[in-house]
């Protein structure tokens, strides 16, 4: 499963760079052109592939520096083995994810500089499907493991 992730975010992003490149040569006809609207238009299509290209490396990044986390944590014997109840598309079922994240949500307040803890509280989110927390509790993981030097 992880190879099927990590082949498809691969292809995302190549033709992410590959769209981003045609932008720009584009944009580059439109520099050039005499009239001055179409300039500016040129200079957008500059600047934004920029920044899209900035935020699709930041997730990747994110994403790399989870994945090791979660290998670090793996190894470690960390990872949680609650077998929480699923629907038949997979989902966990809200009501069981609500309650064991009060546990985490405790874990993680007792242990507020562990790396594991946030992780595993971040875990705990995505299952009650808070995404931005998760998001959220994720990258405070990825600092304090960076403070620690796991990272």
């Amino acid at each position: 499963m992880r190879n099927r992730t990590r082949w498809g975010a691969l292809a995302m992003g190549t033709l992410l760079a590959l769209y981003l490149a045609f932008t720009v040569v584009y944009a580059i006809q439109l520099v050039t052109d005499p009239q001055p609207v179409a300039r500016a238009i040129g200079w957008a299509l500059i600047i934004l592939p920029l920044i899209g290209a900035w935020f699709a490396a930041a997730e990747f990044v994110f994403g790399f520096r989870t994945e090791r986390l979660a290998r670090r944590l793996e190894a470690d014997g960390g990872l949680p083995d609650d077998r929480l109840p699923a629907r038949s598309s997979g989902r966990v079922e809200r009501a069981a994810a609500d309650e064991i994240f009060a546990r985490y949500a405790a874990e993680t307040e007792a242990n507020p500089t562990s790396w594991a803890h946030w992780f595993r509280l971040s875990l705990a989110y995505d299952a009650s499907r808070d995404r931005r927390r998760a998001r959220w509790a994720m990258r405070e993981a990825i600092r304090l493991a960076r403070a620690d030097g796991v990272l």
